[in-house]
């Protein structure tokens, strides 16, 4: 199934079945106590992101080819870091450059798999963390580099307002039995930036999970966001920052395209 939160014909937000024509099924009830079809349909006004995470969890170095293009050597551990989840937007939002980063050498894109959690895990184990899935969505891990740099933590630099679009769609973990044989991809303005495999992760979805959740309990609703691939800009020669007027295009084989555009922020 794919699940969306959107703007109805209502106006109010609307849990929805995504019928693939610009219509949705209205669903009744909570992605983690069950959505139910309530046999009503509604001409979609405009998609929002589709899950507002109580947390964003995102990894770091994750890729065997980013990591080389970074000139790191291969984690011996998955790299945590965390993103404030107000800054969670959804498709069609705009990513703000923000003031402070307003010298054009700072804001990077990054295609990841978002694995929404759903239901309370902790202490799971690898082979049974999947079922811990409630399904998978894209997500942008925009990055301030020269603060993620400057100040020697990620957190800050990556949790800007408008720094993590996520969508356009959950698609429920029994469409994706395999989180890692998914293409994935970016684009900037129709250039291909990134293109790679979930099969080059290092430490893959049920490892994250069962890494994650040793002695700690992730809520229904949390999101990890699992690692880029290479062709981040930061590695490029010279280095492909975003600008105000572009448009981030993200996609992810099975799940679609999550399309962003860029903008100054507003004083």
């Amino acid at each position: 199934m794919r699940i969306i939160s959107f703007l109805g014909e209502t106006g109010q937000a609307q849990w929805g079945r995504d019928l693939g024509d610009g219509s949705a099924e209205i669903l009744a009830g909570s992605p983690y106590a069950g959505l139910e079809p309530s046999g009503d349909l509604s001409r979609v006004q405009r998609l929002l992101a589709p899950i507002r995470p109580p947390v964003v969890i995102g990894i770091g170095l994750n890729y065997r080819a980013h990591a080389e293009e970074t000139g790191r050597e291969l984690p011996r551990a998955p790299v945590v870091f965390y993103k404030h989840p107000g800054a969670v937007i959804g498709p069609g939002d705009p990513i703000r450059i923000p003031r402070v980063c307003a010298q054009k050498d700072q804001v990077d894109y990054e295609v990841e798999l978002g694995v929404v959690i759903g239901k309370v895990t902790r202490d799971v184990p690898a082979e049974r963390a999947l079922d811990h899935v409630l399904g998978y969505t894209i997500g942008n891990d925009v990055s301030a580099r020269r603060w993620q740099r400057k100040i020697g933590q990620w957190c800050y630099s990556k949790s800007f307002d408008t720094f993590c679009p996520l969508g356009p769609a959950i698609v429920t973990s029994d469409e994706i039995p395999d989180p890692q044989v998914l293409r994935l991809s970016s684009k900037v303005n129709g250039e291909l930036r990134q293109d790679s495999n979930t099969a080059d992760q290092i430490y893959p979805v049920a490892e994250l999970i069962a890494f994650l959740s040793a002695d700690t309990t992730l809520m229904p609703g949390t999101v990890i966001l699992t690692g880029t691939p290479s062709g981040v800009g930061v590695a490029r020669e010279p280095p492909l920052w975003l600008q105000p007027g572009d448009t981030v295009e993200l996609e992810i084989e099975g799940i679609g395209k999550l399309i962003n555009p860029v903008v100054a922020a507003t004083p």
